[in-house]
């Protein structure tokens, strides 16, 4: 009896360190699987760095708006007159441009290309009636980009936001492109960085209208 119970002992002990061994091994991989999980997305990071230097970009311009307003004591000058009815519809028109791509990105989400490949043309389209409205403004108005210093401004922040929206309209159909037809490329990843860039430029030009056009 006393060599039984030796030999159950021993084969007993023989299969603990196999247990061990095997916890470990589950215990390394959670986690390798909660650092992965923790990881950001490359993606991710590199669209928020790309729009922070965006950012601070406008808002170079921003300051150099009010710095030339300070020092001006009639602003803006006599004779200026803005579009700022027909502006504001515009400005309606980009805004409602973010809810339509948000119905994009909700597309892609689910997989469905052809239901954001729709969405994104509506977007582009809305992105397009804005700039058409400021080229027609550009050629109403009575004061060029060296006028004077609010007319020098003017252009330089309504003209870099609107190559922004026509960068935005081009990456549109650049995704489209990419995801469209029969492509095997993943849509969720390009609709959405597409969208972040596009969100950001309608909350850069909703300041702007309102610093432009509302508060001058």
């Amino acid at each position: 009896m006393r060599s039984v119970r030796f030999l159950a002992t021993a084969f007993a002990g023989r299969l603990r360190p196999g247990r061990g061994e095997g916890g470990a091994v589950q215990c390394t991989a959670m986690a390798a699987a909660a650092e992965t999980v923790r990881r950001p997305s490359l993606l991710g990071v590199g669209t928020v760095v790309w729009l922070s230097s965006e950012l601070m970009f406008f808002a170079g311009l921003f300051a150099a708006y009010f710095t030339l307003r300070a020092e001006n004591l009639v602003w803006p000058p006599e004779g200026v007159e803005l579009a700022t009815l027909r502006t504001t519809a515009a400005t309606g028109v980009l805004v409602g441009s973010s809810f339509t791509m948000h119905v994009a990105v909700r597309a892609a989400e689910r997989g469905d290309r052809s239901l954001a490949v729709r969405w994104l043309l509506v977007t582009a389209g809305l992105g397009a009636l804005f700039l058409t409205n400021q080229a027609v403004e550009y050629v109403e108005l009575p004061f060029s980009i060296s006028t004077h210093a609010y007319g020098s401004i003017f252009y330089l922040m309504t003209g870099f936001h609107g190559l922004h929206v026509l960068g935005g309209i081009a990456f549109m159909l650049a995704v489209i492109g990419a995801v469209g037809g029969r492509s095997a490329a993943p849509v969720g990843p390009g609709v959405t960085v597409c969208a972040y860039y596009w969100h950001f430029v309608d909350v850069v030009w909703v300041a702007m209208f309102a610093t432009i056009y509302l508060l001058r």
